[in-house]
């Protein structure tokens, strides 16, 4: 678990999670407890946008299917206007969402369901 006292120089790694499923954003937020992230979390696109506007995460997990739009649309946004941020795009939707989203711009794609290992270990590629 992070601990402030042993890490003063540290900064956490802010992420920002885009998901609209209450569950699988609790899922999201325990699996990447203790793991010295700062998450936050939207749950549509509109929210993201401001959210970006004035927060800059060095990774956003992007579900695919929004309330008012499709994740794989808005990785262009992301990275048109924040090219340093790094996108795991999270789909039930298999190969075609996959194909979509890296030809997009995500830097990786995980088929739900995905395992707490896989997951972090992604987030610490992207930020290593």
């Amino acid at each position: 678990m992070y601990d402030p006292t042993t890490l003063p120089d540290t900064p956490l790694k802010k992420v920002l999670i885009i998901e609209d499923e209450g569950e699988m954003c609790l899922l999201l937020n325990i699996l990447l407890e203790g793991r010295e992230m700062d998450l936050d979390h939207v749950k549509d696109l509109k929210q993201a946008r401001e959210y970006l506007s004035n927060q800059k995460p060095s990774v956003v997990i992007l579900d695919n299917k929004l309330p008012d739009g499709f994740g794989v649309d808005f990785i262009s946004y992301i990275r048109d206007n924040y090219p340093d941020t790094r996108i795991i795009m999270i789909s039930g939707f298999g190969a075609a969402a996959k194909d979509v989203a890296l030809e997009n711009g995500a830097d990786v794609f995980m088929e739900k369901p995905f395992t707490r290992d896989q997951l972090y270990q992604s987030i610490s590629r992207l930020l290593n």
